[in-house]
């Protein structure tokens, strides 16, 4: 299956609402428990894809370059285990400790928030600012950077980064955003099919 690029969610849009658990600590985490940082990234993401695991050690890097400047970040996978049992619970806490994310990594079995943040693919990057006692509001819907599997450009981050740089010191972001690339997010089979 060719990759997909992720669908526009409107710049200035308010944050889903979530509440998911964290299959490696149990502890079920909800958007407001991030509401005392200056800027919250939710990235949906999966054990398997290709696309994610070319990027898992500097998603990783990147938290913990921007986590002790007041990002937040939910990590969430909304695959059917149905179809791939591989982004089930117990292998996704066993990646969150093999690449030690410092950030929960939550599950999604009812797909529910994928589809309230209209996600379509893995990785997909929102990022949102916080200002004052406003809900957050999306301010970069883009991807991580121009490399993908065996295109030969390097993972800088550099597109996720400077939108990152700009919340935190306060600058205004472009508009123009290059869409995510990656697999799609593995719905459950319908009953009908």
């Amino acid at each position: 299956m060719p990759p997909l690029e992720s669908k526009t969610m409107p710049l200035g849009s308010t944050a889903p609402d979530f509440e998911l658990p964290e299959p490696l600590t149990g502890k079920v985490w909800k958007l407001a428990d991030f509401e005392g940082h200056p800027a919250l990234l939710v990235t949906f993401i999966c054990n398997h894809c290709p696309f994610v695991v070319h990027l898992k050690k500097d998603i990783v890097k990147l938290a913990n370059d921007y986590i002790p400047r007041g990002l937040a970040i939910a990590a969430i996978s909304s695959n059917s285990t149905v179809t791939f049992p591989e982004d089930g619970p117990d292998f996704m806490a066993e990646d969150a400790r093999k690449f030690e994310y410092p950030f929960p990594y939550l599950y999604d079995e009812t797909q529910e928030v994928a589809r309230a943040y209209g996600a379509v693919c893995t990785p997909e990057f929102y990022l949102f600012k916080k200002n004052g006692n406003q809900p957050f509001e999306l301010a970069y819907h883009g991807q991580f950077d121009d490399s993908r599997p065996n295109n030969n450009k390097p993972v800088t981050g550099s597109d996720l980064r400077q939108a990152l740089d700009c919340i935190l010191s306060g600058q205004p972001i472009s508009s123009v955003q290059k869409p995510s690339v990656g697999c799609s997010i593995k719905w459950h089979p319908s009953e009908n099919e």
